[in-house]
C-alpha cells in the first residue's frame, strides 16, 4: 500500500513537470525553441511505460503515464500548429 502511495507521489511530480512548458507554450503561442524530437522520443517511451503498467495492473503507472502521454500530445500537437504559422 505505501508503494502505491509512493509511486503515485512519483508519478505526480514527474509528470507536473511538463505544466510549466505547456502553459508557457500556450501563453506565448511560439514553440520554435522546443526541439520535436525530445517529446515525440518522450511519447514513445511513456507508451512503453503505460503498457507495462497496464501488464501489471499498476494504478500509479497507469496514471501517471496515461496524463503524462495526454501532456505531451498537446505539447506536440501545439508544436506542429504554432511551427506552421510563422
Amino acid at each position: 500500500m505505501k508503494a502505491d502511495w509512493l509511486g503515485m507521489t512519483a508519478g505526480f511530480i514527474t509528470t507536473a513537470a511538463i505544466i510549466p512548458q505547456l502553459v508557457r507554450t500556450w501563453r506565448t503561442k511560439h514553440a520554435t525553441d522546443i526541439s520535436i524530437w525530445q517529446p515525440l522520443l518522450l511519447l514513445f517511451g511513456l507508451t512503453l511505460w503505460l503498457a507495462y503498467g497496464i501488464v501489471l495492473d499498476d494504478l500509479p503507472l497507469i496514471a501517471a503515464n496515461s496524463f503524462s502521454l495526454l501532456c505531451y500530445l498537446i505539447l506536440i500537437g501545439m508544436k506542429v500548429y504554432y511551427d506552421r504559422r510563422r
